[in-house]
């Protein structure tokens, strides 16, 4: 019988097999286990203590993360961030008319911050933009309701009317409005003389009335001086005497001719007699 021989591999040949089955696993398995690490890394996030993070899964509102370091699960959630900082923003100049009928150009500065961010990231599409034509929208309203001495001269009531405009109107956002302050109002240049023809003759107005107050009351104070000066025996004398005796101080060259009392009360008595 004849023996049939085995092939068997050269321990060389075997090594050379080796090596190219670990370079092939090596090609293969570097690249998944850097994008393991890469997913690993990005499903690790941090959130300032001004910000927090609206968390989303598959689509659907997960929670809302507050500040400091948080983790996602890789390819399932994803964040949408949002700054919780009050944004100050100066408001362009409208063109409106109030309620008497005067046209008016005014301005205002706005103090708004997002409360509620999960409202903000899913109610609105861009909540900056939706709050500033919101507040250009209640100004033009809050003007249109007021009269321009209202304006002039009670601001404040349409700054707390405004702010109550845009509260109703962003409170369904999750934005929270702050302030809200007219800065400046511009009037026609006829009607800012008209304006000013009123205050001139309102102080005028004043004036007179001041003026005739203080001659009413300096009238009834002499008729009150005089009674007591004629119901008084010698109290006329003496007044006289005082009156010379401050003529005599200012040393001029006044002439004074001197009656005497008692032809005067001789006087009324014969024209009581008559």
């Amino acid at each position: 019988m004849m023996r049939r021989g085995v092939r068997r591999t050269s321990p060389r040949a075997s090594g050379i097999l080796e090596g190219i089955m670990l370079s092939t696993s090596l090609f293969i398995l570097a690249p998944l286990g850097l994008g393991a690490l890469v997913l690993a890394l990005n499903s690790f996030g941090i959130n300032q203590e001004y910000e927090r993070g609206v968390v989303f899964r598959l689509g659907r509102l997960r929670a809302t993360k507050g500040p400091g370091w948080f983790w996602l699960i890789p390819l399932i959630e994803r964040v949408v961030k949002v700054d919780l900082r009050t944004i100050t923003y100066a408001l362009d100049t409208q063109e409106t008319v109030t309620r008497d009928g005067v046209a008016v150009r005014v301005n205002a500065v706005l103090w708004f911050r997002a409360s509620v961010p999960a409202d903000v990231v899913t109610t609105v599409a861009n909540w900056h933009s939706a709050v500033i034509q919101a507040a250009e929208t209640a100004m033009r309203d809050a003007i249109g309701q007021s009269d321009l001495d209202q304006m002039l001269k009670e601001r404040t009531l349409i700054n707390q009317r405004l702010l109550d405009l845009l509260i109703r109107t962003c409170e369904r956002w999750g934005v929270a409005i702050d302030a809200v302050e007219i800065k400046d109002l511009d009037i026609p240049q006829q009607m800012q003389r008209a304006i000013a023809k009123e205050a001139e003759a309102i102080r005028e107005k004043r004036a007179r009335i001041i003026k005739a107050e203080g001659e009413q009351e300096a009238a009834r104070t002499l008729a009150d001086a005089a009674a007591v000066i004629g119901g008084t025996p010698g109290a006329l004398e003496l007044r006289r005497l005082q009156t010379l005796t401050e003529i005599g101080v200012e040393h001029n060259s006044t002439i004074i001719a001197m009656f005497p009392t008692e032809l005067l009360e001789a006087a009324k008595k014969l024209g009581a007699a008559v």
